[in-house]
């Protein structure tokens, strides 16, 4: 026996008319009114001839040949009366062979075209195969699932417009029965695949393909549900934002057209930047969205009559709505505006502004070719995906932000507040040209005609520091050795004693570079070794403790004693931590002064710069009393930072000192972002020079002098020209009456540093 089926299914299929002979039978013979039981008689009698109409067959031709019988055999089924408004006929179950239609069931067939055929939507062939299945379950089994698959049509009407039918099935027509082939699971063997609905291969092994028959036929009847199909297709292409894959739906311009039962719709939409206070495209949708009238809007008016309307949104906030231009008013027909709708064919228009708690957050546009297509029941309809609209929109603006936030640090590392607007545009370049599907090369990132602030506080005399350090370190540690080989016999311990002594002299008296990396390869290759050998055998328990106790000096990374050098680390790391704090908490302040870049560093030592400018701030107005401001905050700050490390400095493991400077350049600079450093830099050979300063001015000399122009408990202001001087010498008065400068201002000159002449500066106490 062949299968009807397109698509593969437990069921061999008949289509049979036998039960429904069997009721007629049973009018026939039981129904107490005469003319109902001659009624079915006549039907038997003119079906009695045509045994396959009772026995069942499969030659689709017969549905053709016997149409006329079919369709008076069921003509109580099928109602004359209701042919034009009902949406019936019959069907070979679960199948999309239809038969005996209605008359809107034909005409709705005859719009679709000749070349439509209708199917199921959006059933893969697995779920419809395990469908069938429970439907045996269901009816053979008696087994209570209750399975429900639902069944649409989408079949297009004659505008193009695609319509959605809901379709119920009456089955009362219809038996299922084993073949030969059938497998009858247990109780325990349905709850499994019940529990296991994915696993299409379980289902295909207690029912194998064409082991069922399916007798009969079903009357299908279909309810058209457009307007619901579409709103929920509507909100879920709304509602369903991939941050892997931001792609819209194509479908969605004909979700709208079926929604809104306009063939001919274009519509558009514009998010609104609040802090540009302007509409823009959103390039997602660059294929589907029209903005006829939103570019109109952009391209005509100004940005003060822009920024008006905006805020006249905040307060009335109504859609406009035309259903047909022609009937405007003549005045209106004058206006430039009114030459866009006619350039692009617009007779029928809604703009709807799409607001959440008070503000605006995109509008939207609706056109039509075609008059009246859009009115205000149209709108209303809007109402229904308006939460899911503003859902949509800030989702798609929340996983856009984070997208180009993955850009920034991506491409560009953390970036501080001030400057990250700019590399904030260049990103939304980059992530709109991928939306687009477009290339777009990211550009350098630089700001120009900057005021540069330098300061630092230098931890004095770390280098010295370290190296002292370490040689306490590595002589404690040869003494260590020599204690323990010494305990043991000279013949193993000879050789080692001696290289210890060589390297002792070594490190105390002409230490060359390798002197440490030679001492280290000793201890890893030979001496360490040696001692964990010894830490095996039956040695003396006295012997064992030493090496025990040396071990637990050496540090693992490097196989040397490190406990000095370790305090002079973690003293310069409270130091660096503390001064950093200070600095980073003071920044605030000096951010609310103005807006600006700023940057700082720890080695031995803090070190800042800050960047200062239009161009960083652009919407700010901006003034070199700005810079006298943050002058002053940076040398107050500096102050602030000597005064608490003079606090805390007693508590250190290591004793240090630190020394601060302040270096003052007039000159305008640019920066640029290098993509290689990840970083900002001084752009240019002329701006090198600034740069050339500050490497130099750390280790550089009163001149004449052996001394340092940086010093312990002072503050020192390296600048160039009296008008300098002149300023910090107010900004020292102020702290001197404040009590944190104290009155012994030294006027200095630097010494004469490479290519660099003519520097001065001034150093004073902390109080």
């Amino acid at each position: 026996m062949s299968n009807l089926y397109k698509k593969d299914s437990p069921f061999q299929v008949l289509i049979s008319f036998k039960k429904y002979l069997d009721v007629l039978e049973h009018i026939r013979y039981n129904d107490r009114l005469e003319y109902r039981a001659n009624y079915a008689e006549s039907l038997i009698e003119k079906t009695k001839n045509f045994h396959e109409l009772r026995d069942g067959f499969q030659d689709l031709s017969l549905l053709e040949k016997h149409k006329d019988l079919i369709r008076l055999l069921l003509a109580d089924l099928f109602p004359a009366g209701l042919t034009k408004n009902e949406i019936k006929a019959a069907s070979i179950p679960l199948s999309n062979i239809t038969f005996n239609y209605t008359e809107r069931f034909q005409n709705i067939l005859k719009d679709a075209g000749a070349d439509f055929e209708i199917d199921f939507r959006n059933i893969t062939d697995d779920e419809y195969y395990v469908f069938c299945c429970c439907i045996i379950l269901q009816t053979y089994f008696s087994q209570d699932i209750k399975t429900t698959l639902p069944l649409y049509y989408d079949i297009p009407n004659k505008q193009g417009i695609m319509k959605h039918y809901k379709i119920t099935v009456n089955s009362d027509f219809s038996d299922v029965f084993p073949t030969d082939q059938a497998k009858i699971p247990s109780d325990e063997i349905v709850e499994l695949l019940l529990e296991n609905l994915d696993d299409i291969q379980l289902w295909k092994k207690y029912f194998p393909s064409n082991s069922w028959i399916l007798k009969g036929f079903t009357i299908v009847s279909l309810i058209d549900c457009t307007e619901e199909v579409a709103l929920s297709d509507l909100k879920s292409t709304l509602i369903q934002v991939d941050p892997q894959n931001l792609f819209p739906d194509e479908n969605l311009k004909e979700i709208f057209k079926s929604y809104f039962d306009v063939a001919e719709l274009n519509f558009g939409l514009m998010l609104f930047n609040h802090k540009n206070q302007r509409l823009e495209k959103l390039p997602i949708y660059e294929n589907v969205f029209t903005n006829h009238l939103l570019d109109f809007w952009i391209n005509t008016f100004d940005d003060e009559a822009k920024k008006t309307a905006f805020e006249n949104i905040r307060y009335n906030s109504r859609p406009v709505v035309v259903s047909n231009v022609d009937q405007l008013d003549d005045d209106i027909k004058k206006h430039a505006s009114f030459s866009i709708l006619k350039e692009h064919n617009i007779n029928s228009f809604m703009i709807i502004p799409i607001m959440k708690d008070s503000e605006l957050l995109a509008i939207m546009e609706f056109t039509s070719p075609k008059s009246n297509s859009l009115n205000g029941l149209k709108l209303k309809k809007l109402e229904f995906v308006a939460d899911m609209i503003i859902f949509s929109l800030n989702r798609f603006t929340y996983e856009r932000n984070n997208q180009i936030e993955a850009i920034i640090q991506r491409e560009y590392t953390t970036i501080h507040n001030s400057v990250i607007w700019k590399f904030r545009n260049e990103a939304e370049k980059y992530f709109n040209a991928y939306l687009s599907k477009k290339i777009y090369t990211l550009k350098q990132i630089s700001f120009k005609n900057l005021t540069p602030l330098f300061g630092f506080s230098d931890i004095r005399a770390s280098s010295e520091k370290r190296y002292n350090l370490m040689l306490e370190d590595l002589n404690q540690q040869i003494d260590t050795l020599c204690d323990i080989f010494i305990n043991l016999d000279p013949a193993e311990s000879e050789k080692f004693i001696l290289a210890l002594d060589i390297f002792e002299n070594e490190l105390n008296n002409e230490i060359k570079a390798d002197t440490e990396q030679r001492f280290q390869r000793l201890l890893r290759e030979e001496i360490h070794p040696f001692l964990q050998g010894k830490l095996e055998i039956n040695s003396q328990e006295t012997l064992k403790e030493k090496i025990k106790n040396y071990f637990t000096q050496v540090f693992a990374q490097n196989n040397l004693f490190y406990s000095n050098r370790k305090s002079l680390d973690d003293s310069i790391t409270l130091v660096n931590r503390k001064l950093a704090d200070i600095l980073d908490e003071n920044q605030v302040k000096a951010q609310e002064i103005y807006p600006h870049y700023y940057e700082r560093f720890k080695s031995d030592g803090v070190e800042h710069n800050l960047f200062i400018g239009q161009n960083i701030s652009p919407e700010l107005p901006y003034s070199s009393k700005i810079v006298q401001e943050l002058r002053f905050w940076q040398l107050k700050t500096i102050c602030k930072m000597e005064h608490e490390f003079h606090n805390f400095k007693e508590n250190l493991p290591i004793s240090l000192d630190i020394a601060s400077l302040i270096f003052v350049y007039n000159e305008k600079i640019d920066i640029r972002f290098r993509m290689d450093e990840k970083r900002f830099d001084v752009d240019g050979a002329y701006n090198s020079y600034y740069e050339i300063i500050k490497k130099r001015l750390d280790k550089a000399h009163v001149k004449n002098s052996s001394e340092r122009i940086t010093c312990p408990g002072k503050i020192t202001i390296v600048y160039f020209g009296m008008e300098n001087q002149k300023e910090y010498l107010q900004y020292i008065n102020k702290l001197q009456k404040e009590n944190v400068l104290k009155a012994d201002v030294e006027f200095l000159k630097v010494e004469d540093l490479q290519g660099i002449t003519g520097l001065l500066a001034l150093r004073v106490s902390l109080a």
